[in-house]
């Protein structure tokens, strides 16, 4: 399948492959932006230890480039949680984007002026777009939410609201790739025999870890078309002119952002 996410040398990865369901989506990279070192230079997290005003800069920066004014982005305190929200039945100042009181990592919304705002530096930016409904969907998912069932909670979340599976679009976005995503038994416990698979064996006890494909197969078993799943190939560890990796800069780093938005 296609890569869904297009580079076109900006600020922004465009999310090529849901332009028919008529959303606005897409993913930040590091490139512009106001932050300085070891945040340089598009760091779009307030709650690393980077400069307020920078984050807020940069935030102000991708606002004007997707068109989607900042009051309109709708955030939450993203705990490794499966704690999905419906954005329809909480109020607006809940989420601010810069104050939100929620924690939560999956949102939901049917509302056009809802812009869905997620942020990462390895972990798995989640997609979800019901076109024949007018509901989308945004869920962050390290490890813990991948296994705890966070794909499974947005689409039951979706169904809750009278979408059917077999309607629902989803995207694995950018996050690491399993040559870099070496985790220990703690983790590869969590993992379900039947996907198994997705490990590969490392150094003595150690396994990587394909947290793309983990993703997919549990979104399959959901009940998605495997039709309707696209994956990234774009690696937040290996490309890194182009994202942050928690990993790769032991912690001392920036965030992406994930966003999506229906189209008026």
């Amino acid at each position: 399948m296609q890569e869904p996410f297009q580079d076109n040398g900006t600020a922004i990865l465009n999310h090529m492959g849901f332009e028919p369901l008529h959303v606005n989506a897409g993913f930040t990279t590091r490139r512009g932006g106001y932050s300085q070192p070891p945040y340089h230079q598009l760091n779009m997290a307030l709650h690393v230890d980077d400069s307020r005003d920078a984050v807020l800069a940069n935030r102000q920066y991708i606002s004007d480039m997707i068109g989607k004014p900042l009051d309109t982005w709708r955030c939450v305190n993203q705990v490794h949680s499966t704690t999905v929200i419906d954005l329809t039945e909480m109020r607006d100042d809940q989420t601010i984007h810069d104050q939100t009181s929620v924690d939560a990592d999956g949102m939901i919304t049917n509302n056009v002026n809802h812009t869905l705002a997620t942020f990462y530096a390895d972990c798995v930016p989640l997609y979800f777009v019901a076109p024949n409904h007018n509901w989308i969907g945004l869920a962050h998912a390290g490890w813990r939410g991948t296994v705890n069932g966070m794909g499974q909670n947005m689409v039951d979340a979706l169904k809750q609201r009278g979408v059917s599976p077999d309607d629902i679009y989803a995207t694995v976005g950018p996050c690491i790739s399993q040559d870099y995503y070496e985790v220990d038994h703690h983790v590869t416990s969590h993992i379900p025999e039947r996907f198994n698979y997705v490990l590969k064996p490392s150094q003595s006890g150690r396994w990587l870890l394909d947290l793309k494909q983990l993703n997919r197969l549990f979104l399959e078993e959901a009940g998605l078309k495997e039709d309707h799943i696209q994956v990234s190939d774009y690696c937040t560890f290996a490309s890194s002119d182009l994202f942050y990796s928690f990993r790769r800069d032991a912690g001392q780093t920036g965030r992406m952002m994930a966003y999506l938005s229906l189209i008026e």
